[in-house]
C-alpha cells in the first residue's frame, strides 16, 4: 500500500513583518528559472517561486523586472552567482534582497486575492503569501 504525505502548507496573507531570512544572506543564486506564470530561484536552501512582479533597483533606478507572461529583463544575469549581503521585509508588502553588487531585488505581494508568491525554507515547508 502506498501512503503520500500531504504538503504541510502555511498561508499567509501579505508578508509577515518576522519573517527570518537571515540564511539568505552570504548565498547565491546560480540559476533563476522561468514559467509562464512565475519567475523561481534559490539562495541556498530557501527557494522562492514568484507570481506577482519584481524588479531589479541599483542606486534607485530602476534596471530590470519580471512579470506574468514576460521573459525577465536580461539585468537578472547580474543576479546570478552574486552574494547576497542584506535580507529585509521591508513592510507587508515588500521584501528586498540586496546583493554585493549593488543591486537589490524587490519581491511585492501585489494581491490579496491570489497567491503572490510561495516562499521555501530549509524545512522544504512552503509558506504561501496570498
Amino acid at each position: 500500500m502506498l501512503r503520500f504525505r500531504a504538503w504541510d502548507r502555511t498561508t499567509m496573507y501579505r508578508i509577515p513583518l518576522d519573517l527570518d531570512l537571515s540564511s539568505v544572506v552570504g548565498e547565491f543564486t546560480t540559476q533563476v528559472r522561468v514559467g509562464q506564470f512565475d519567475i523561481q530561484f534559490a539562495f541556498g536552501k530557501v527557494n522562492f517561486a514568484v507570481q506577482s512582479a519584481l524588479s531589479l533597483w541599483r542606486d534607485g533606478v530602476r534596471v530590470g523586472g519580471w512579470e506574468e507572461g514576460r521573459w525577465p529583463d536580461i539585468a537578472f544575469y547580474d543576479v546570478m552567482n552574486t552574494v547576497v549581503t542584506r535580507c529585509e521585509v521591508a513592510n507587508d508588502r515588500l521584501l528586498v534582497i540586496e546583493f554585493e553588487n549593488g543591486l537589490s531585488m524587490h519581491l511585492v505581494d501585489d494581491s490579496d486575492a491570489t497567491e503572490s508568491m510561495q516562499i521555501t525554507l530549509g524545512d522544504g515547508r512552503p509558506m504561501i503569501v496570498v
